[in-house]
């Protein structure tokens, strides 16, 4: 019983250190854009773009030889 007297003072001063970082965060702009940082992470816009899969390599031609006819 003895143990009470010093946990209930303990939890009321946890939680006014958890209220006070709540207030802090609210202000400091932390809750303003909730959507924004959870899609930036699925954008891919920092990477270089890619080729279609179907898209042939472009190999430069040496000066002097014929590319290869198509034939239909």
């Amino acid at each position: 019983m003895d143990v009470i007297y010093g946990l209930i003072p303990g939890m009321i001063l946890l939680g006014l250190v958890g209220v006070a970082i709540f207030f802090w965060a609210a202000r400091s702009g932390q809750f303003d854009d909730l959507e924004g940082e959870a899609n930036r992470i699925l954008m891919d816009d920092d990477l270089p773009p890619t080729r279609a899969p179907d898209a042939k390599p472009e190999v430069p031609e040496s000066p002097g030889e014929q590319p290869p006819k198509k034939s239909d």
